[in-house]
């Protein structure tokens, strides 16, 4: 029977909200999931600030309103309305203009029977920002609705240009609900034993970073995600504190964890799905696993990693210094030889694999 589209991948995924959705999604096609958020989302409904700020802004209503995300706005709408306040909350929204910074935030506003001025093409706070200074905010009274990560220069542009401002948290981020496993996720993937590390918001970003920094392995984390394990964003804004460290992460055209999956799946099956015809057969490469003939093989993390870096350059010879950097904590060139005896084993031949003396290594592949 044909493997599932993701058979032998392993996906990390860094996040708390929709963690289990995204997992069920990548399961279903086959692949290993790893969940480790690095931080805990923390709606506030219930939080006296949020139903304080929300009287302040019902009392002094605002000249214009940013909403930032989907789910903010209706945590907004629902807190309102549970401390019954949402009718008064909503007559002077509808009073204002809005400005949403994407689809998903102009949905939330038409839902609530409202309706924007304007959305940001972009999809990013700092577009609404720039069009709303750019007509003039001198005066006015803006509210700003949070989404997890305050943005002060964002906010301290508006007061600078002269707007009023209120900052309004919907919800925050609580630290990671399980650290252990969050600093296992990083050796996991400094180790190169998982093939994607999923990313949905730039807080987790920053904090996945800040974990491997704080346990001695962030320039490890780093060169695991710039060379062999890809990491996969929803979206610019959470792509940034990557691609500020030189990660060059999948990004979806649309800002959706749809399209993240479908960008993810691609990508796995067309660019890290391999096939290589040796004498005894198709040799498939599929993430943390590899098929002989449609057979899985049971390898373990060393003769697996000894097996991609001979895939990189089939048919040539990898001498053992440069298979020695592929086994992660290894020092000894004797680790090559055991990883190569085990490899072979578990191909079930020693004629896919052959040693060419005083070299190193070669896959035998047919030309």
């Amino acid at each position: 029977m044909a493997p599932e589209a993701l058979t032998g991948f392993s996906i990390l995924l860094t996040c708390d909200r929709r963690a289990d959705e995204l997992a069920a999604n990548f399961s279903r096609r086959g692949a290993g999931v790893i969940q480790a958020p690095t931080l805990r989302f923390l709606p506030l409904e219930e939080d006296d600030e949020l139903i304080s700020l929300t009287r302040q802004v019902v009392r002094r209503p605002p000249d214009a309103v940013i909403v930032t995300t989907a789910i903010g706005f209706r945590g907004w709408i629902e807190t309102a309305d549970s401390a019954g306040l949402a009718p008064h909350l909503l007559e002077v929204l509808s009073e204002a203009q809005i400005m949403a910074r994407g689809p998903k935030a102009r949905g939330a506003i038409r839902a609530a029977g409202l309706i924007e001025s304007w959305s940001a093409a972009s999809e990013t706070t700092a577009e609404v920002v720039d069009a709303l200074v750019a007509q003039g905010v001198a005066g006015r009274r803006v509210v700003i609705q949070l989404h997890g990560a305050t943005d002060e220069s964002l906010i301290e542009r508006l007061r600078v240009a002269g707007a009023d401002v209120v900052a309004v948290p919907v919800y925050r981020w609580g630290p990671a609900p399980d650290p252990v496993a969050v600093e296992r996720s990083i050796e996991a993937t400094c180790n190169r034993t998982v093939d994607v590390v999923l990313f949905t918001s730039a807080p987790g970003a920053e904090a996945f970073l800040a974990t491997a920094a704080r346990l001695g392995r962030r320039e490890d984390l780093i060169k695991a995600l710039q060379m062999d394990v890809v990491a996969a964003a929803v979206g610019r804004v959470t792509a940034k504190p990557l691609l500020e460290q030189g990660i060059n992460p999948l990004i979806p055209d649309r800002s959706r964890l749809g399209a993240l999956i479908r960008t993810t799946v691609d990508h796995l099956t067309t660019v890290r799905t391999r096939s290589l015809n040796t004498e005894q057969g198709v040799l498939e490469m599929r993430g943390q696993t590899a098929l002989l003939n449609g057979r899985t093989l049971n390898l373990s993390p060393a003769p697996m990693a000894i097996l991609r870096e001979l895939a990189r350059r089939p048919g040539h010879v990898v001498d053992r210094p440069t298979l020695l950097t592929a086994l992660p904590g290894a020092s000894d060139l004797h680790a090559v030889e055991v990883a190569v005896a085990r490899l072979r084993a578990g191909l079930g031949t020693a004629k896919i694999v052959q040693t060419v003396v005083k070299r190193g290594y070669r896959l035998v592949v047919k030309t």
